[in-house]
Parts: structure tokens; sequence; C-alpha cells
């Protein structure tokens, strides 16, 4: 008899609950500014998973909205969620618009022809960082050069 995947799957969970709906019934996942909150850390931590968020900024939105710093965020009551998504749609640029934000100023940068922009361009880095070694992570994997002599190995 040959058994598939999904019906060991059956089998092994037989008296479970399937996965999907253990997530469906545990403590309802916060959903602020498009992302899932993580429930189980604490609201300043949780904050910083939106992008645009960083550590002073979700201390900032934590005292506007006067929850606690060592409150988690499964103890958050709906009304708290709902004021946390009022105040960080009111008062900040997050997520999409902040990345649609960024890519627009780089753009423009570009289509200016600036120093910073034909980095932009070129893919290098734009800071003022060495690009004689390093700067790979701009670069990508480094090519190798015709005509150069690998070192030979003792």
């Amino acid at each position: 008899m040959r058994i598939s995947c999904v019906n060991l799957a059956l089998l092994n969970n037989i008296g479970k609950k399937p996965a999907f709906l253990a997530l469906l019934e545990s403590e309802s996942v916060a959903r602020i500014a498009g992302v899932n909150i993580p429930s189980n850390k604490r609201v300043i931590i949780a904050l910083q998973y939106i992008h645009g968020i960083g550590p002073a900024m979700a201390k900032e939105i934590c005292e506007k909205v006067t929850i606690a710093d060592d409150r988690r965020v499964s103890q958050l009551t709906d009304a708290e969620v709902l004021q946390i998504r009022e105040a960080i749609d009111k008062d900040y640029v997050v997520e999409g618009d902040l990345r649609r934000e960024v890519s627009i100023n780089v753009k423009r940068l570009m289509d200016l022809g600036c120093y910073r922009g034909l980095r932009h361009r070129r893919g290098l880095p734009v800071r003022g960082q060495r690009t004689h070694t390093n700067a790979r992570t701009r670069k990508g994997p480094a090519k190798a050069i015709a005509g150069k002599k690998q070192a030979t190995r003792k």
C-alpha cells in the first residue's frame, strides 16, 4: 500500500487540530500598517517590525498612546491596537509610502545626473566609501580578470 506525504501528515495528526485551525483559534495577531505584529513580544519591540519605525519612534508612539514599556502585544485590548494604528497613520510615514518616497528620491537623483545619482545608477557605494577593495555588497560577487595569473598554492 502506498501512502502519500499528505496521508502520513493526516495520520500523525489524528486527534489533533490542523495547524491552520490552531493558528486561527490562537491569540489574534495585531495587524498594524499592513504588518502582522508578533503577539509574544513587548509592544516597543513588536512595533519595530514595521518598516520606518525604530526604537525611538516605537517608544514615542507608546508614550502617545500611554502604553507601559513592559506590556506585551498579546495583553493589548482592541481599542489600544486601534489607537496605535491611528497614531501611526496620522503622524508617521511607514511601510509602502516610505518605500515609495525613498525610491522616488533615488530616481530623482538619477534623473538629475548628479554624483549621487550616478553612483546609484552604476550600483556603487553612494556615501564616499572606498571601492578599490571591499564594496562587495553594492558591486556584487568579484569577477575574474582576463590575463591575471592565479596565485599558486604550495
